[in-house]
């Protein structure tokens, strides 16, 4: 039986993220396994996710997964390259995945394996400071650096496009990971359908996931339900639903009364750039959320990029708490396949397998630490409910199975 990962934030599982696990077992066969490393309580983009991690982790399951676990809080908020190191080292640490399988724009599996190699090049580390010299932001030095080089070989089309597509982007951090890692696990791109990312409106029978976001925090059930697998919509609505604003004045405190050396301290501050003095003007004059992110924005430091700052800033989450690689593996629920599963990995997986809370008490301090840090996030994460969830759910509330 094959086992096949899958990297995801489901915020929430919709019909794509059905399409892609579906078609992943229709390209390696009916009865293979799927283990899903997702986000927990908050997202890549800066932002809660939509609702715990308990409930998105079991619609995952019944929409076709087998077994979810969390990728760590330090991963999951980082930029591209840190949630696909974060993400790969956790699937490899389980010793069961044999194929990672990931939504593509252009399923090109050889582009993207050329633009990995590519990008841990010294030549295109030389074009790289060049393309940034003049404050250029780093997605556009990035991919002017690499059609440079892409030139100067005398390579035909322009890969560096691909660069310009989130799921392609993302694709190639993957593959950058497994080539770090030396992994042995093989690459599947899924090419992707449907809207993308942050588009307003369904396309092709599927609807991105900030669209749906928008609709449940809108009450608008039914549109809901229509996107996503039946019963979604009934069990979000159970759940609740978290929302920045309720945290917002939270935030905005916690900004207003950062000094520079609180802000150099923060995971890819590193105070380049003069960035922790601004942040610290733009703290002191914001009124709102948005209104931060606006003034302290710049080429270099775009809008997400600030957005995971100020969240790093809100959850404390400093340079020095950052490990240099995940230090558990925790289950957040499962299927009667996935148990099987569990059992597989209990044999063969590097890192300790968290199922209980009890667990954490014979992990390794370094361990105990991340585990205390997520718990914190997922504290300060009852916050963004209506009604306040208490402190202490990661110690009390074990993996679902469905």
């Amino acid at each position: 039986m094959a086992v096949a990962g899958i990297v995801a934030e489901y915020d929430p599982f919709h019909m794509g993220h059905a399409w892609h696990i579906a078609q992943t077992r229709r390209a390696l066969g009916e009865e293979t396994a799927v283990l899903c490393v997702m986000s927990g309580s908050w997202t890549q983009r800066g932002q809660c996710a939509l609702t715990d991690k308990w409930t998105r982790s079991a619609l995952a399951i019944r929409g076709g997964a087998d077994l979810v676990l969390e990728l760590p809080l330090p991963w999951a908020i980082s930029s591209a390259e840190g949630f696909a190191r974060g993400a790969v080292e956790t699937l490899a640490a389980t010793g069961v995945v044999d194929v990672l399988s990931f939504g593509s724009e252009s399923a090109d599996p050889v582009g993207l394996a050329r633009l990995a190699q590519l990008l841990d090049s010294e030549p295109y580390r030389q074009a790289l400071a060049r393309s940034l010299e003049g404050g250029t932001p780093f997605a556009a030095a990035r991919q002017r650096a690499v059609r440079a080089l892409l030139r100067e070989e005398g390579e035909g089309g322009d890969l560096s496009e691909l660069l310009s597509h989130p799921n392609d982007n993302l694709a190639v951090e993957y593959l950058r990971s497994l080539n770090a890692l030396h992994s042995s696990i093989r690459p599947l791109a899924v090419e992707r359908k449907g809207a993308s990312h942050d588009s307003p409106s369904p396309t092709e029978g599927f609807a991105s996931a900030s669209h749906i976001r928008s609709l449940a925090r809108a009450g608008e059930w039914a549109e809901v339900e229509r996107w996503t697998p039946p019963g979604t919509a009934e069990i979000l609505q159970r759940a609740g639903l978290a929302r920045m604003e309720n945290v917002e004045r939270a935030m905005l405190a916690r900004l207003r009364t950062m000094t520079e050396a609180d802000f150099a301290a923060l995971t890819d501050s590193a105070g380049r750039e003069g960035l922790p003095a601004r942040l610290v003007r733009s703290a002191r004059q914001a009124a709102t959320l948005e209104e931060f992110y606006e003034l302290a924005k710049t080429r270099r430091y775009a809008h997400a990029r600030i957005r995971r700052l100020a969240l790093r800033a809100f959850l404390g989450l400093r340079e020095a708490d950052m490990p240099r690689r995940p230090q558990y593996l925790r289950v957040l629920a499962f299927s009667g396949r996935g148990q099987a599963l569990l059992k597989e990995m209990k044999k063969r997986s590097t890192l300790p397998i968290l199922t209980k809370a009890a667990h954490v008490r014979s992990l390794e301090p370094a361990a105990r630490a991340l585990f205390d840090l997520e718990s914190r996030g997922t504290d300060l994460f009852g916050l963004c409910f209506d009604i306040i969830r208490p402190c202490g759910m990661d110690y009390t509330t074990g993996p679902i199975k469905e």
